[in-house]
């Protein structure tokens, strides 16, 4: 049986895939227009600060609301939230558009964070809910290979769209309501194996529940964030490492850097050729690539070098999030996913959040910013070991939904 054959749910798989980029897609949308928002508020003497404070702004809410999200996608299910939640993304994602004041656009970046929040709670639930094992990861797989041509065609588009109005990018989230209608024809609510729905297991007392494992979800949390803060150590700080070998043109830095971006396509496929292997050896894999390769770039002596060590990296990092997503939901059963989901998401953007901050108070300790991801690529792989010497628990069954 080959990838595609066993891809089922398939309609559903595309819907999951495509909702779930629509997150980054707010993050990875927004940095061509940020010239042209600056340039239309110049008149505000703090725009330099608050228009690249509301193109952030949805990750701070994501943080800090992702847990709540957890909680009532386990109290009420999954697929009414999700529905909800992209068509309020849809809402406030293009109603900029129609707004010429940066408080109130910054206004609803932060809803638009709280939307972001359910929807990536909701759509890694929806992925162990719907599949098995190994349809997780075909999945995960498929969503690691479409990133980075997805990334792409919205980053010219978003050039295309800003160069027309000032605020045309932001009619760029309209792609929600297609997904949001999309939702509303394929998705089910799925259901355990003895048939109840998690807004079910939640009301009645007389389905069995099981104790929540705080335990497991402390171990996802703290991992996560480890992973994220590595994982975004190159993405926010990398032209700082270039400068260190005598790159300083940005289009030189963007040449030199295309190529081995192409590489988080390997690290996705061999996330899946280790489908197999036992989660330590997929998560010391995942952790020891990305440290040896951020440890590369510390130690990078020129140009030559940082790239390829840059390769390194960028393989590690399309490992990271299938694999850490992966992971975590074999560690969930289902009454209690999408709050240990919802922990997930927070930790993984409070990462995001406080890698920079990481970084530059590494770099300030050794005095450089590559000592600074020397120090960070150690950090990775003293983790890979750890792991590699830990004892994994089993993983619990979990059901595999199936349509009514």
């Amino acid at each position: 049986m080959n990838f595609f054959t066993r891809l089922t749910l398939r309609p559903q798989g595309i819907i999951i895939v495509a909702a779930g980029f629509l997150p980054i897609f707010a993050i990875v949308s927004m940095f061509p227009a940020i010239p042209a928002i600056i340039d239309h508020f110049a008149s505000d003497p703090d725009a330099r600060w608050k228009v690249p404070m509301m193109v952030s702004a949805p990750g701070l809410t994501i943080a800090l609301f992702a847990p709540f999200a957890g909680f009532f996608v386990d109290r009420f299910g999954r697929r009414p939230l999700l529905i909800g939640a992209t068509l309020l993304y849809g809402i406030v994602g293009t109603a900029p558009f129609f707004l010429d004041s940066l408080n109130l656009l910054i206004a609803c970046r932060l809803l638009l964070g709280v939307a972001e929040a359910a929807i990536l709670t909701i759509v890694n639930t929806l992925i162990a809910d719907y599949w098995d094992d190994r349809g997780r990861k075909d999945w995960l797989f498929l969503q690691g290979i479409c990133g980075p041509f997805l990334a792409t065609g919205v980053i010219l588009l978003s050039g295309v769209a800003s160069s027309i109005r000032w605020n045309g990018i932001f009619m760029v989230y309209a792609v929600a309501f297609p997904i949001f209608v999309a939702m509303l024809v394929w998705l089910f609510e799925p259901r355990r194996d003895d048939g109840a729905t998690a807004a079910q297991i939640a009301q009645r007392a007389t389905v069995a529940r099981t104790p929540f494992p705080l335990a497991s979800v402390a171990t996802i949390g703290g991992v996560t964030l480890l992973a994220s803060a590595l994982y975004y150590v190159f993405i926010i700080s990398g032209s700082l490492a270039w400068r260190e070998v005598g790159v300083m043109d940005p289009a030189r830095i963007g040449q030199l850097t295309a190529i081995p971006s192409l590489f988080v396509m390997l690290g996705a496929l061999i996330f899946r050729l280790m489908g197999d292997k036992p989660q330590k050896v997929q998560l010391a894999t995942f952790f020891g690539l990305l440290g040896l390769g951020l440890t590369g770039i510390g130690l990078a002596p020129d140009w030559r070098w940082l790239t390829a060590a840059l390769i390194v990296q960028q393989t590690g990092a399309g490992m990271a999030v299938p694999t850490v997503i992966a992971w975590a939901l074999s560690k969930l059963p289902f009454e209690h996913r999408g709050r240990g989901m919802g922990v997930w998401t927070a930790c993984f953007f409070f990462g995001q959040f406080s890698s920079p901050w990481l970084v530059h108070q590494t770099e300030n300790l050794v005095g450089t910013m590559q000592g600074a991801f020397l120090a960070a690529g150690l950090a990775g792989i003293f983790t890979a070991i750890i792991i590699g010497l830990a004892r994994f628990s089993r993983p619990p069954a979990s059901p595999i939904a199936v349509a009514e």
